[in-house]
């Protein structure tokens, strides 16, 4: 980061957290061997809340923010059709970043909501669009974890013009977990996901995308990765083409992303 701003150490907390504009620079680091786990369970279906901004577990609102070592859940079950979207951690913020993190829920866990993020060794579990909105975020070296029962996807992406610096890249992950899941399904007319050097297992459906997104592949591996059965529409990019996809300048990472201290290996994936 720019300059050095607030260190808070957390053990475990079970209450809603919100992180104000105006509280810039702060950094949230836990034991690697101990994640600290931030906790709650709003749902849109809880009866309190009537839309899916508001039922995150941890809001960062700031710019600058890390986080490592954290575990942010939202343990609301998930049930089938309508208003069960439980945030497990909503991303407002600009030029955050999150290193060894962990992100639990159902539906909608990792709300991407705007702004350029980083994600690096990172774990990622939901069932239905857990990750989802229209920041312009990568997502490196993660591993992304389904837990749905039936039909689903992993990604909803919200880019709703072609002039919209918006889109998820995912480089060097993996893709695990139960259920039949797409890689995504449009939430606007421009969505934009790309996975690049990604294992993905047998998990995946062979249409790989649901109507309308625009989605794109380059260089992926494991039985979920065979592109028969693709729906036409879905391309596979060459390295050329993948290019502006695969490094940190994705989200314009040389004007502020640095390398924190960070100990231990990733103990999510």
């Amino acid at each position: 980061m720019k300059k050095t701003g607030e260190i808070m150490l957390i053990l475990f907390s079970r209450e809603k957290i919100i992180i104000n504009k105006t509280n810039n620079f702060i950094t949230l680091v836990g034991d690697p061997l101990n994640p600290p786990t931030i906790t709650g369970n709003d749902s849109v279906n809880s009866g309190t809340i009537d839309n899916t901004y508001s039922t995150a577990t941890f809001t960062v609102n700031a710019d600058y923010f890390i986080a490592i070592n954290i575990k942010f859940e939202n343990t609301a079950p998930h049930t089938p059709g309508k208003d069960s979207q439980a945030v497990a951690f909503r991303a407002s913020g600009n030029k955050t970043a999150f290193y060894n993190c962990s992100f639990y829920g159902g539906q909608d866990t990792l709300y991407d909501h705007k702004g350029f993020h980083y994600f690096n060794n990172c774990f990622i579990q939901g069932s239905v669009d857990f990750i989802c909105g229209y920041g312009r975020s990568l997502y490196e070296n993660c591993r992304v974890n389904s837990i749905a029962n039936n039909v689903s996807s992993i990604t909803a992406q919200k880019r709703a013009m072609k002039s919209l610096l918006s889109g998820f890249s995912f480089k060097n992950c993996k893709i695990t977990g139960t259920g039949k899941v797409y890689f995504g399904r449009a939430w606007g007319d421009y969505s934009r996901v790309v996975f690049s050097y990604t294992y993905m297992d047998s998990l995946i459906l062979p249409e790989g995308w649901s109507p309308w997104n625009k989605p794109t592949i380059n260089m992926c591996i494991g039985p979920g990765a065979n592109r028969s059965g693709r729906v036409p529409w879905a391309r596979l990019l060459t390295d050329e083409e993948a290019s502006p996809f695969t490094g940190t300048y994705f989200v314009d990472g040389d004007s502020w992303l640095t390398n924190p201290m960070i100990q231990g290996d990733n103990c999510f994936t």
